[in-house]
């Protein structure tokens, strides 16, 4: 799911402000992409997993919820959510990081 935003809406650079919303950054070493996660506990799984792109004067978080690893060697897909009760509500939440400008 996207939440897409202004810049101009945060004070801070995106990651800066994922970090204050409580992701961690992650770089994917088979594809060199970046990104950020939310872990629900102290496993890597379940966990909520966000890209960032900004485009113009656009900032775009995409969410999903990552349920489980891989379910076997070479694989590269996983058991995701793109939308859902969690992750709607994890949308919520960050829209009102937004506003109250954490």
């Amino acid at each position: 799911m996207k939440f897409i935003i202004n810049k101009n809406q945060i004070t801070m650079a995106p990651e800066q402000f994922l970090r204050r919303a409580g992701y961690g950054y992650i770089r994917d070493r088979r594809t060199d992409s970046e990104s950020f996660v939310r872990r629900f506990g102290n496993g890597f799984y379940p966990r909520l997993h966000m890209y960032v792109d900004e485009q113009n004067d656009q900032i775009i978080f995409n969410l999903h919820l990552d349920q489980k690893q891989p379910s076997y060697d070479g694989a590269r897909a996983h058991n995701a959510e793109y939308d859902g009760t969690v992750v709607e509500k994890e949308i919520m939440r960050l829209r009102e990081l937004v506003n109250i400008g954490i």
